[in-house]
């Protein structure tokens, strides 16, 4: 072996052991929850051209949480590394403690989650974007349900609401 290809060595054995660790921690906690910053009570991943999220950020805020936003390209991503199911999917996915929070969820239900930190509950969602849900208030608002993931994989109605107008 030459003194070139000697130099190069550690570095590519570095970088292999480094990918390696990466893949491995993805394989063995794919659902882990990713944050921000600790001080947050929550983390929110959204576009940067998403109005509804925003209003979302806001109904937070306002309802005293400590919020962090991440602009992303795509949430789809998010949403696979935390675990939320295709079918609860929604513009925005948010992290709190060990939970994920999809969707247009009422910040009270938020503060619930983080109070109660229930041990069979993997996260959290209203599914699509219903009219009347916090950030999607206007005209017709209709009632939409909030959804729990168990552990078991299984869903379950958290909570019931009816939409507000603006």
């Amino acid at each position: 072996m030459n003194a070139k290809t000697k130099r190069k060595t550690p570095w590519a054995l570095l970088l292999t052991s480094t990918a390696a660790a990466a893949l491995i921690a993805l394989i063995v906690w794919p659902g882990a929850p990713t944050t921000y910053a600790e001080e947050a009570d929550i983390v929110v991943y959204k576009t940067a051209t998403c109005g509804c999220c925003g209003k979302w950020v806001d109904h937070l805020r306002d309802a005293g949480l400590t919020v962090d936003v991440v602009n992303v390209e795509h949430t789809q991503a998010i949403q696979r590394r935390v675990g939320v199911p295709r079918n609860l999917g929604s513009c925005h996915t948010a992290v709190v403690g060990d939970y994920w929070v999809e969707g247009h969820v009422p910040a009270d239900l938020v503060q619930r989650l983080m109070t109660e930190k229930p041990a069979d509950i993997r996260g959290i969602a209203v599914p699509g974007m219903p009219m009347g849900s916090p950030g999607m208030e206007g005209p017709n608002p209709a009632e939409y349900d909030v959804v729990a993931l168990g552990s078991d994989g299984q869903t379950s109605v958290y909570a019931t609401r009816q939409g507000k107008s603006e």
